[in-house]
């Protein structure tokens, strides 16, 4: 009898209490006596005390979880509006030649981006000595046309930066390529910087960045040619 005794383990205990729920109704007194450490102090509590802990606990976890998905509700939300805003800013503007500056100024306001700066390349014969229009080297365009998605991360010396009112400042920036299409070569490229370096890092989610790109390209393309 001893030996059998030894050889159970915790496991056929635990087993035998799951696959048998008759047990505790025939020992309810059990239930009662039954204490356990407590983990928020050295007094022992009861199994249903102990139960009542734990359910408090997972009710904390739960409503935590809820708040943050609530909060990040709330931040996405604001998120669109603020897009939404950026979006009808590019649509009401009816001087193509203003549209450059209006994309940067607005976009920096709407979602308080420090430094933005914007450029574009083969744009239509009348729109050559705007500013945006100003010469950008091949390796840029190259580089802007190579980019899948935006770029972000630290600041690497790109040349792009020197577009900016003050590069030197530049912890972290974002390089959002500008095209009429996902196949077609870039025709312009955004330039996000910000003073913090955690603002814009390799390893964050380039979503909304993505949408901004494909806004700014079809405002941007009102400057180009037509096409044929």
């Amino acid at each position: 009898m001893t030996s059998s005794i030894q050889g159970i383990t915790e496991d056929d205990i635990a087993n035998y209490l799951a696959n048998t729920p008759g047990f505790f109704e025939r020992h309810a007194q059990l239930l009662a006596s039954v204490e356990l450490a407590n983990p928020h102090g050295p007094r022992a509590v009861s199994l249903q005390q102990r139960q009542m802990e734990m359910l408090r606990e997972r009710i904390r976890g739960l409503e935590r979880r809820i708040m943050d998905m609530i909060r990040h509700g709330q931040e996405n939300a604001g998120l669109t509006d603020r897009l939404h805003q950026w979006t009808c800013a590019l649509m009401l503007v009816e001087d193509v030649a203003l549209l450059p500056e209006v994309l940067v100024l607005d976009l920096q306001e709407q979602f308080l981006i420090p430094q933005a700066a914007l450029r574009l390349w083969d744009v239509a014969h009348q729109f050559e000595n705007l500013p945006v229009a100003a010469p950008v080297s091949d390796e840029v365009c190259n580089f802007a046309s190579s980019l899948t998605q935006p770029y972000c991360g630290a600041n690497a010396t790109f040349e792009a930066v020197q577009w900016l009112d003050s590069p030197q400042s530049v912890m972290s920036l974002a390089l959002i390529p500008l095209r009429r299409s996902l196949s077609a070569p870039a025709f312009g490229m955004l330039v996000l910087g910000s003073p913090d370096p955690t603002r814009y890092t390799a390893d964050m989610g380039t979503e909304f960045l993505v949408r901004v790109g494909e806004l700014a390209s079809a405002a941007a393309s009102r400057l180009l040619p037509p096409t044929e």
